[in-house]
């Protein structure tokens, strides 16, 4: 993959492109930050955009690799079919699909396929490490409560410099074909709104490339640190979703936690994405009081989603079948990282009972975890195996983790994407088919949002 990457001369007061990989735009990118820690935000941001805006303009790709039916055995997709198409693209929107003109005008796509942009549906863009200098989890603090007391001690400092970190790790994730996010940001008493309005500054300075809707997350409790008041301010500006955190363990009570998210986001007209990281009886008591309270106000259908979710990984066959059933009857969704220690999480029921399920990369280099890629597509990869999708169908029925729901092909092997007035969100990936690029985590050759060329 090859970046166009501008670099200022402040010297001489000139701008020069060069091409480097994607190897080395990552690594620079690292050593930038690390190198510009020290200036303010303004500064550091000089010389970053090099997204190429066609607003008012066509984009036109040809060349471009798009699926088009499953080849069978009996009952069985062998293959996956696909032709060349040239794609017109204007006003941020997919114009034409049309057949193949090589010899035409527009940016050649190389045979690459296209497929819908990635989503990451679960990341803390506010809070990461990426760009400083290495550090692992800090084996002292073990308990969500520990973190806690940990991140109160260092968010003063990280605040300094969380714009162009934001940035910085927005940058990795569209280096991985990623164009949209949910990002919860931190909302409690020691970053105050701070942590929400810088990253609203690091996502205006990436506006024409990266789009993210936010979750207001009280990390550090509503009620263990007095964050009612700051969660109701948040409440009132441009976030799309109220968090919560933990009811039982952090706050001492489910009730009285979950009453207030509730209220505050029927109040307000937002969602509501809640971490729950507890298991056992706790947890699916929250789980099932959630479930309840989205019944009575119908008006949370859809817009509601509980992360993590880990007490669904521990209920027998009998119990998981009644709460997957009784989530899709609420359509509430879960938000999962595709965890790979303990039980597997029930994605396959989840999905039998009409379950959404959208997947995240949570935590890149931070003090919470030391891993995340910034591929959700390596997310799928992982579904795939831990759930044993390995034919053809399977792994490019799984795809839909990366991007949101969205799959070229429908069930029976008709093309469903792209379609005229799609947004134009996608990426190319050196890949023959989709189940190829689940399998294999196919390299991301470009990205497009909204019409705009990333790279």
């Amino acid at each position: 993959m090859q970046y166009s990457v501008i670099f200022v001369s402040k010297k001489f007061n000139i701008m020069t492109a060069q091409s480097i990989s994607r190897k080395d735009f990552i690594r620079n990118s690292s050593i930038l930050l690390a190198s510009t820690c020290v200036l303010n935000s303004a500064q550091a941001m000089e010389g970053e955009h090099t997204t190429e805006i066609f607003a008012g303009k066509t984009l036109i790709l040809k060349n471009v690799m798009l699926e088009t039916g499953f080849t069978y055995d009996q009952d069985d997709v062998i293959k996956t079919n696909t032709a060349l198409f040239t794609i017109e693209i204007e006003e941020g929107k997919i114009k034409s699909v049309l057949p193949n003109n090589p010899k035409g005008k527009g940016i050649d796509a190389k045979g690459f396929l296209m497929l819908p942009a990635f989503r990451d549906m679960h990341i803390h863009l506010d809070k990461t490490y990426y760009g400083l200098p290495w550090q692992a989890h800090l084996k002292k603090n073990k308990s969500v409560k520990d973190m806690i007391a940990f991140e109160q001690q260092i968010i003063p400092e990280l605040l300094k410099t969380s714009v162009p970190r934001s940035e910085k790790l927005i940058e990795l994730l569209q280096s991985y074909g990623t164009s949209y996010a949910r990002s919860h940001v931190n909302i409690e008493l020691t970053s105050g709104l701070k942590s929400l309005k810088h990253l609203e500054t690091a996502l205006q300075n990436k506006k024409s490339s990266f789009q993210a809707e936010l979750v207001a997350f009280p990390q550090h409790g509503i009620y263990y640190t007095k964050s009612e008041e700051l969660m109701k301010e948040a409440a009132k500006m441009d976030i799309d979703f109220i968090g919560g955190l933990d009811p039982f363990s952090i706050d001492g009570g489910i009730e009285k936690h979950m009453d207030f998210v509730v209220q505050l986001a029927l109040d307000n007209g937002k969602g509501i994405d809640i971490h729950l990281h507890e298991g056992g009886e706790s947890g699916l008591k929250t789980i099932e009081y959630l479930i309840a309270k989205v019944m009575e106000n119908p008006v949370l259908k859809g817009k509601t989603y509980v992360s993590h979710a880990f007490a669904l990984r521990y209920l027998d066959k009998n119990k998981t079948e009644e709460i997957a059933e009784k989530l899709g009857l609420a359509k509430i969704g879960i938000a999962s990282t595709i965890p790979l220690s303990g039980n597997p999480m029930p994605i396959p029921t989840l999905y039998k009972h009409g379950v959404e399920v959208v997947a995240g990369n949570d935590c890149i280099v931070d003090h919470w975890s030391t891993f995340g890629t910034g591929s959700i597509l390596q997310k799928a990869n992982i579904a795939a195996q831990i759930y044993g999708y390995r034919t053809e169908f399977d792994l490019s029925r799984i795809l839909k983790l990366a991007t949101g729901n969205i799959v070229p092909l429908d069930d029976k092997g008709n093309r469903q994407w792209p379609n005229v007035g799609d947004q134009a969100n996608v990426v190319l990936v050196d890949a023959s088919c989709s189940a190829e690029a689940v399998s294999r985590v196919s390299p991301v050759k470009s990205l497009i949002h909204d019409g705009n060329l990333v790279f």
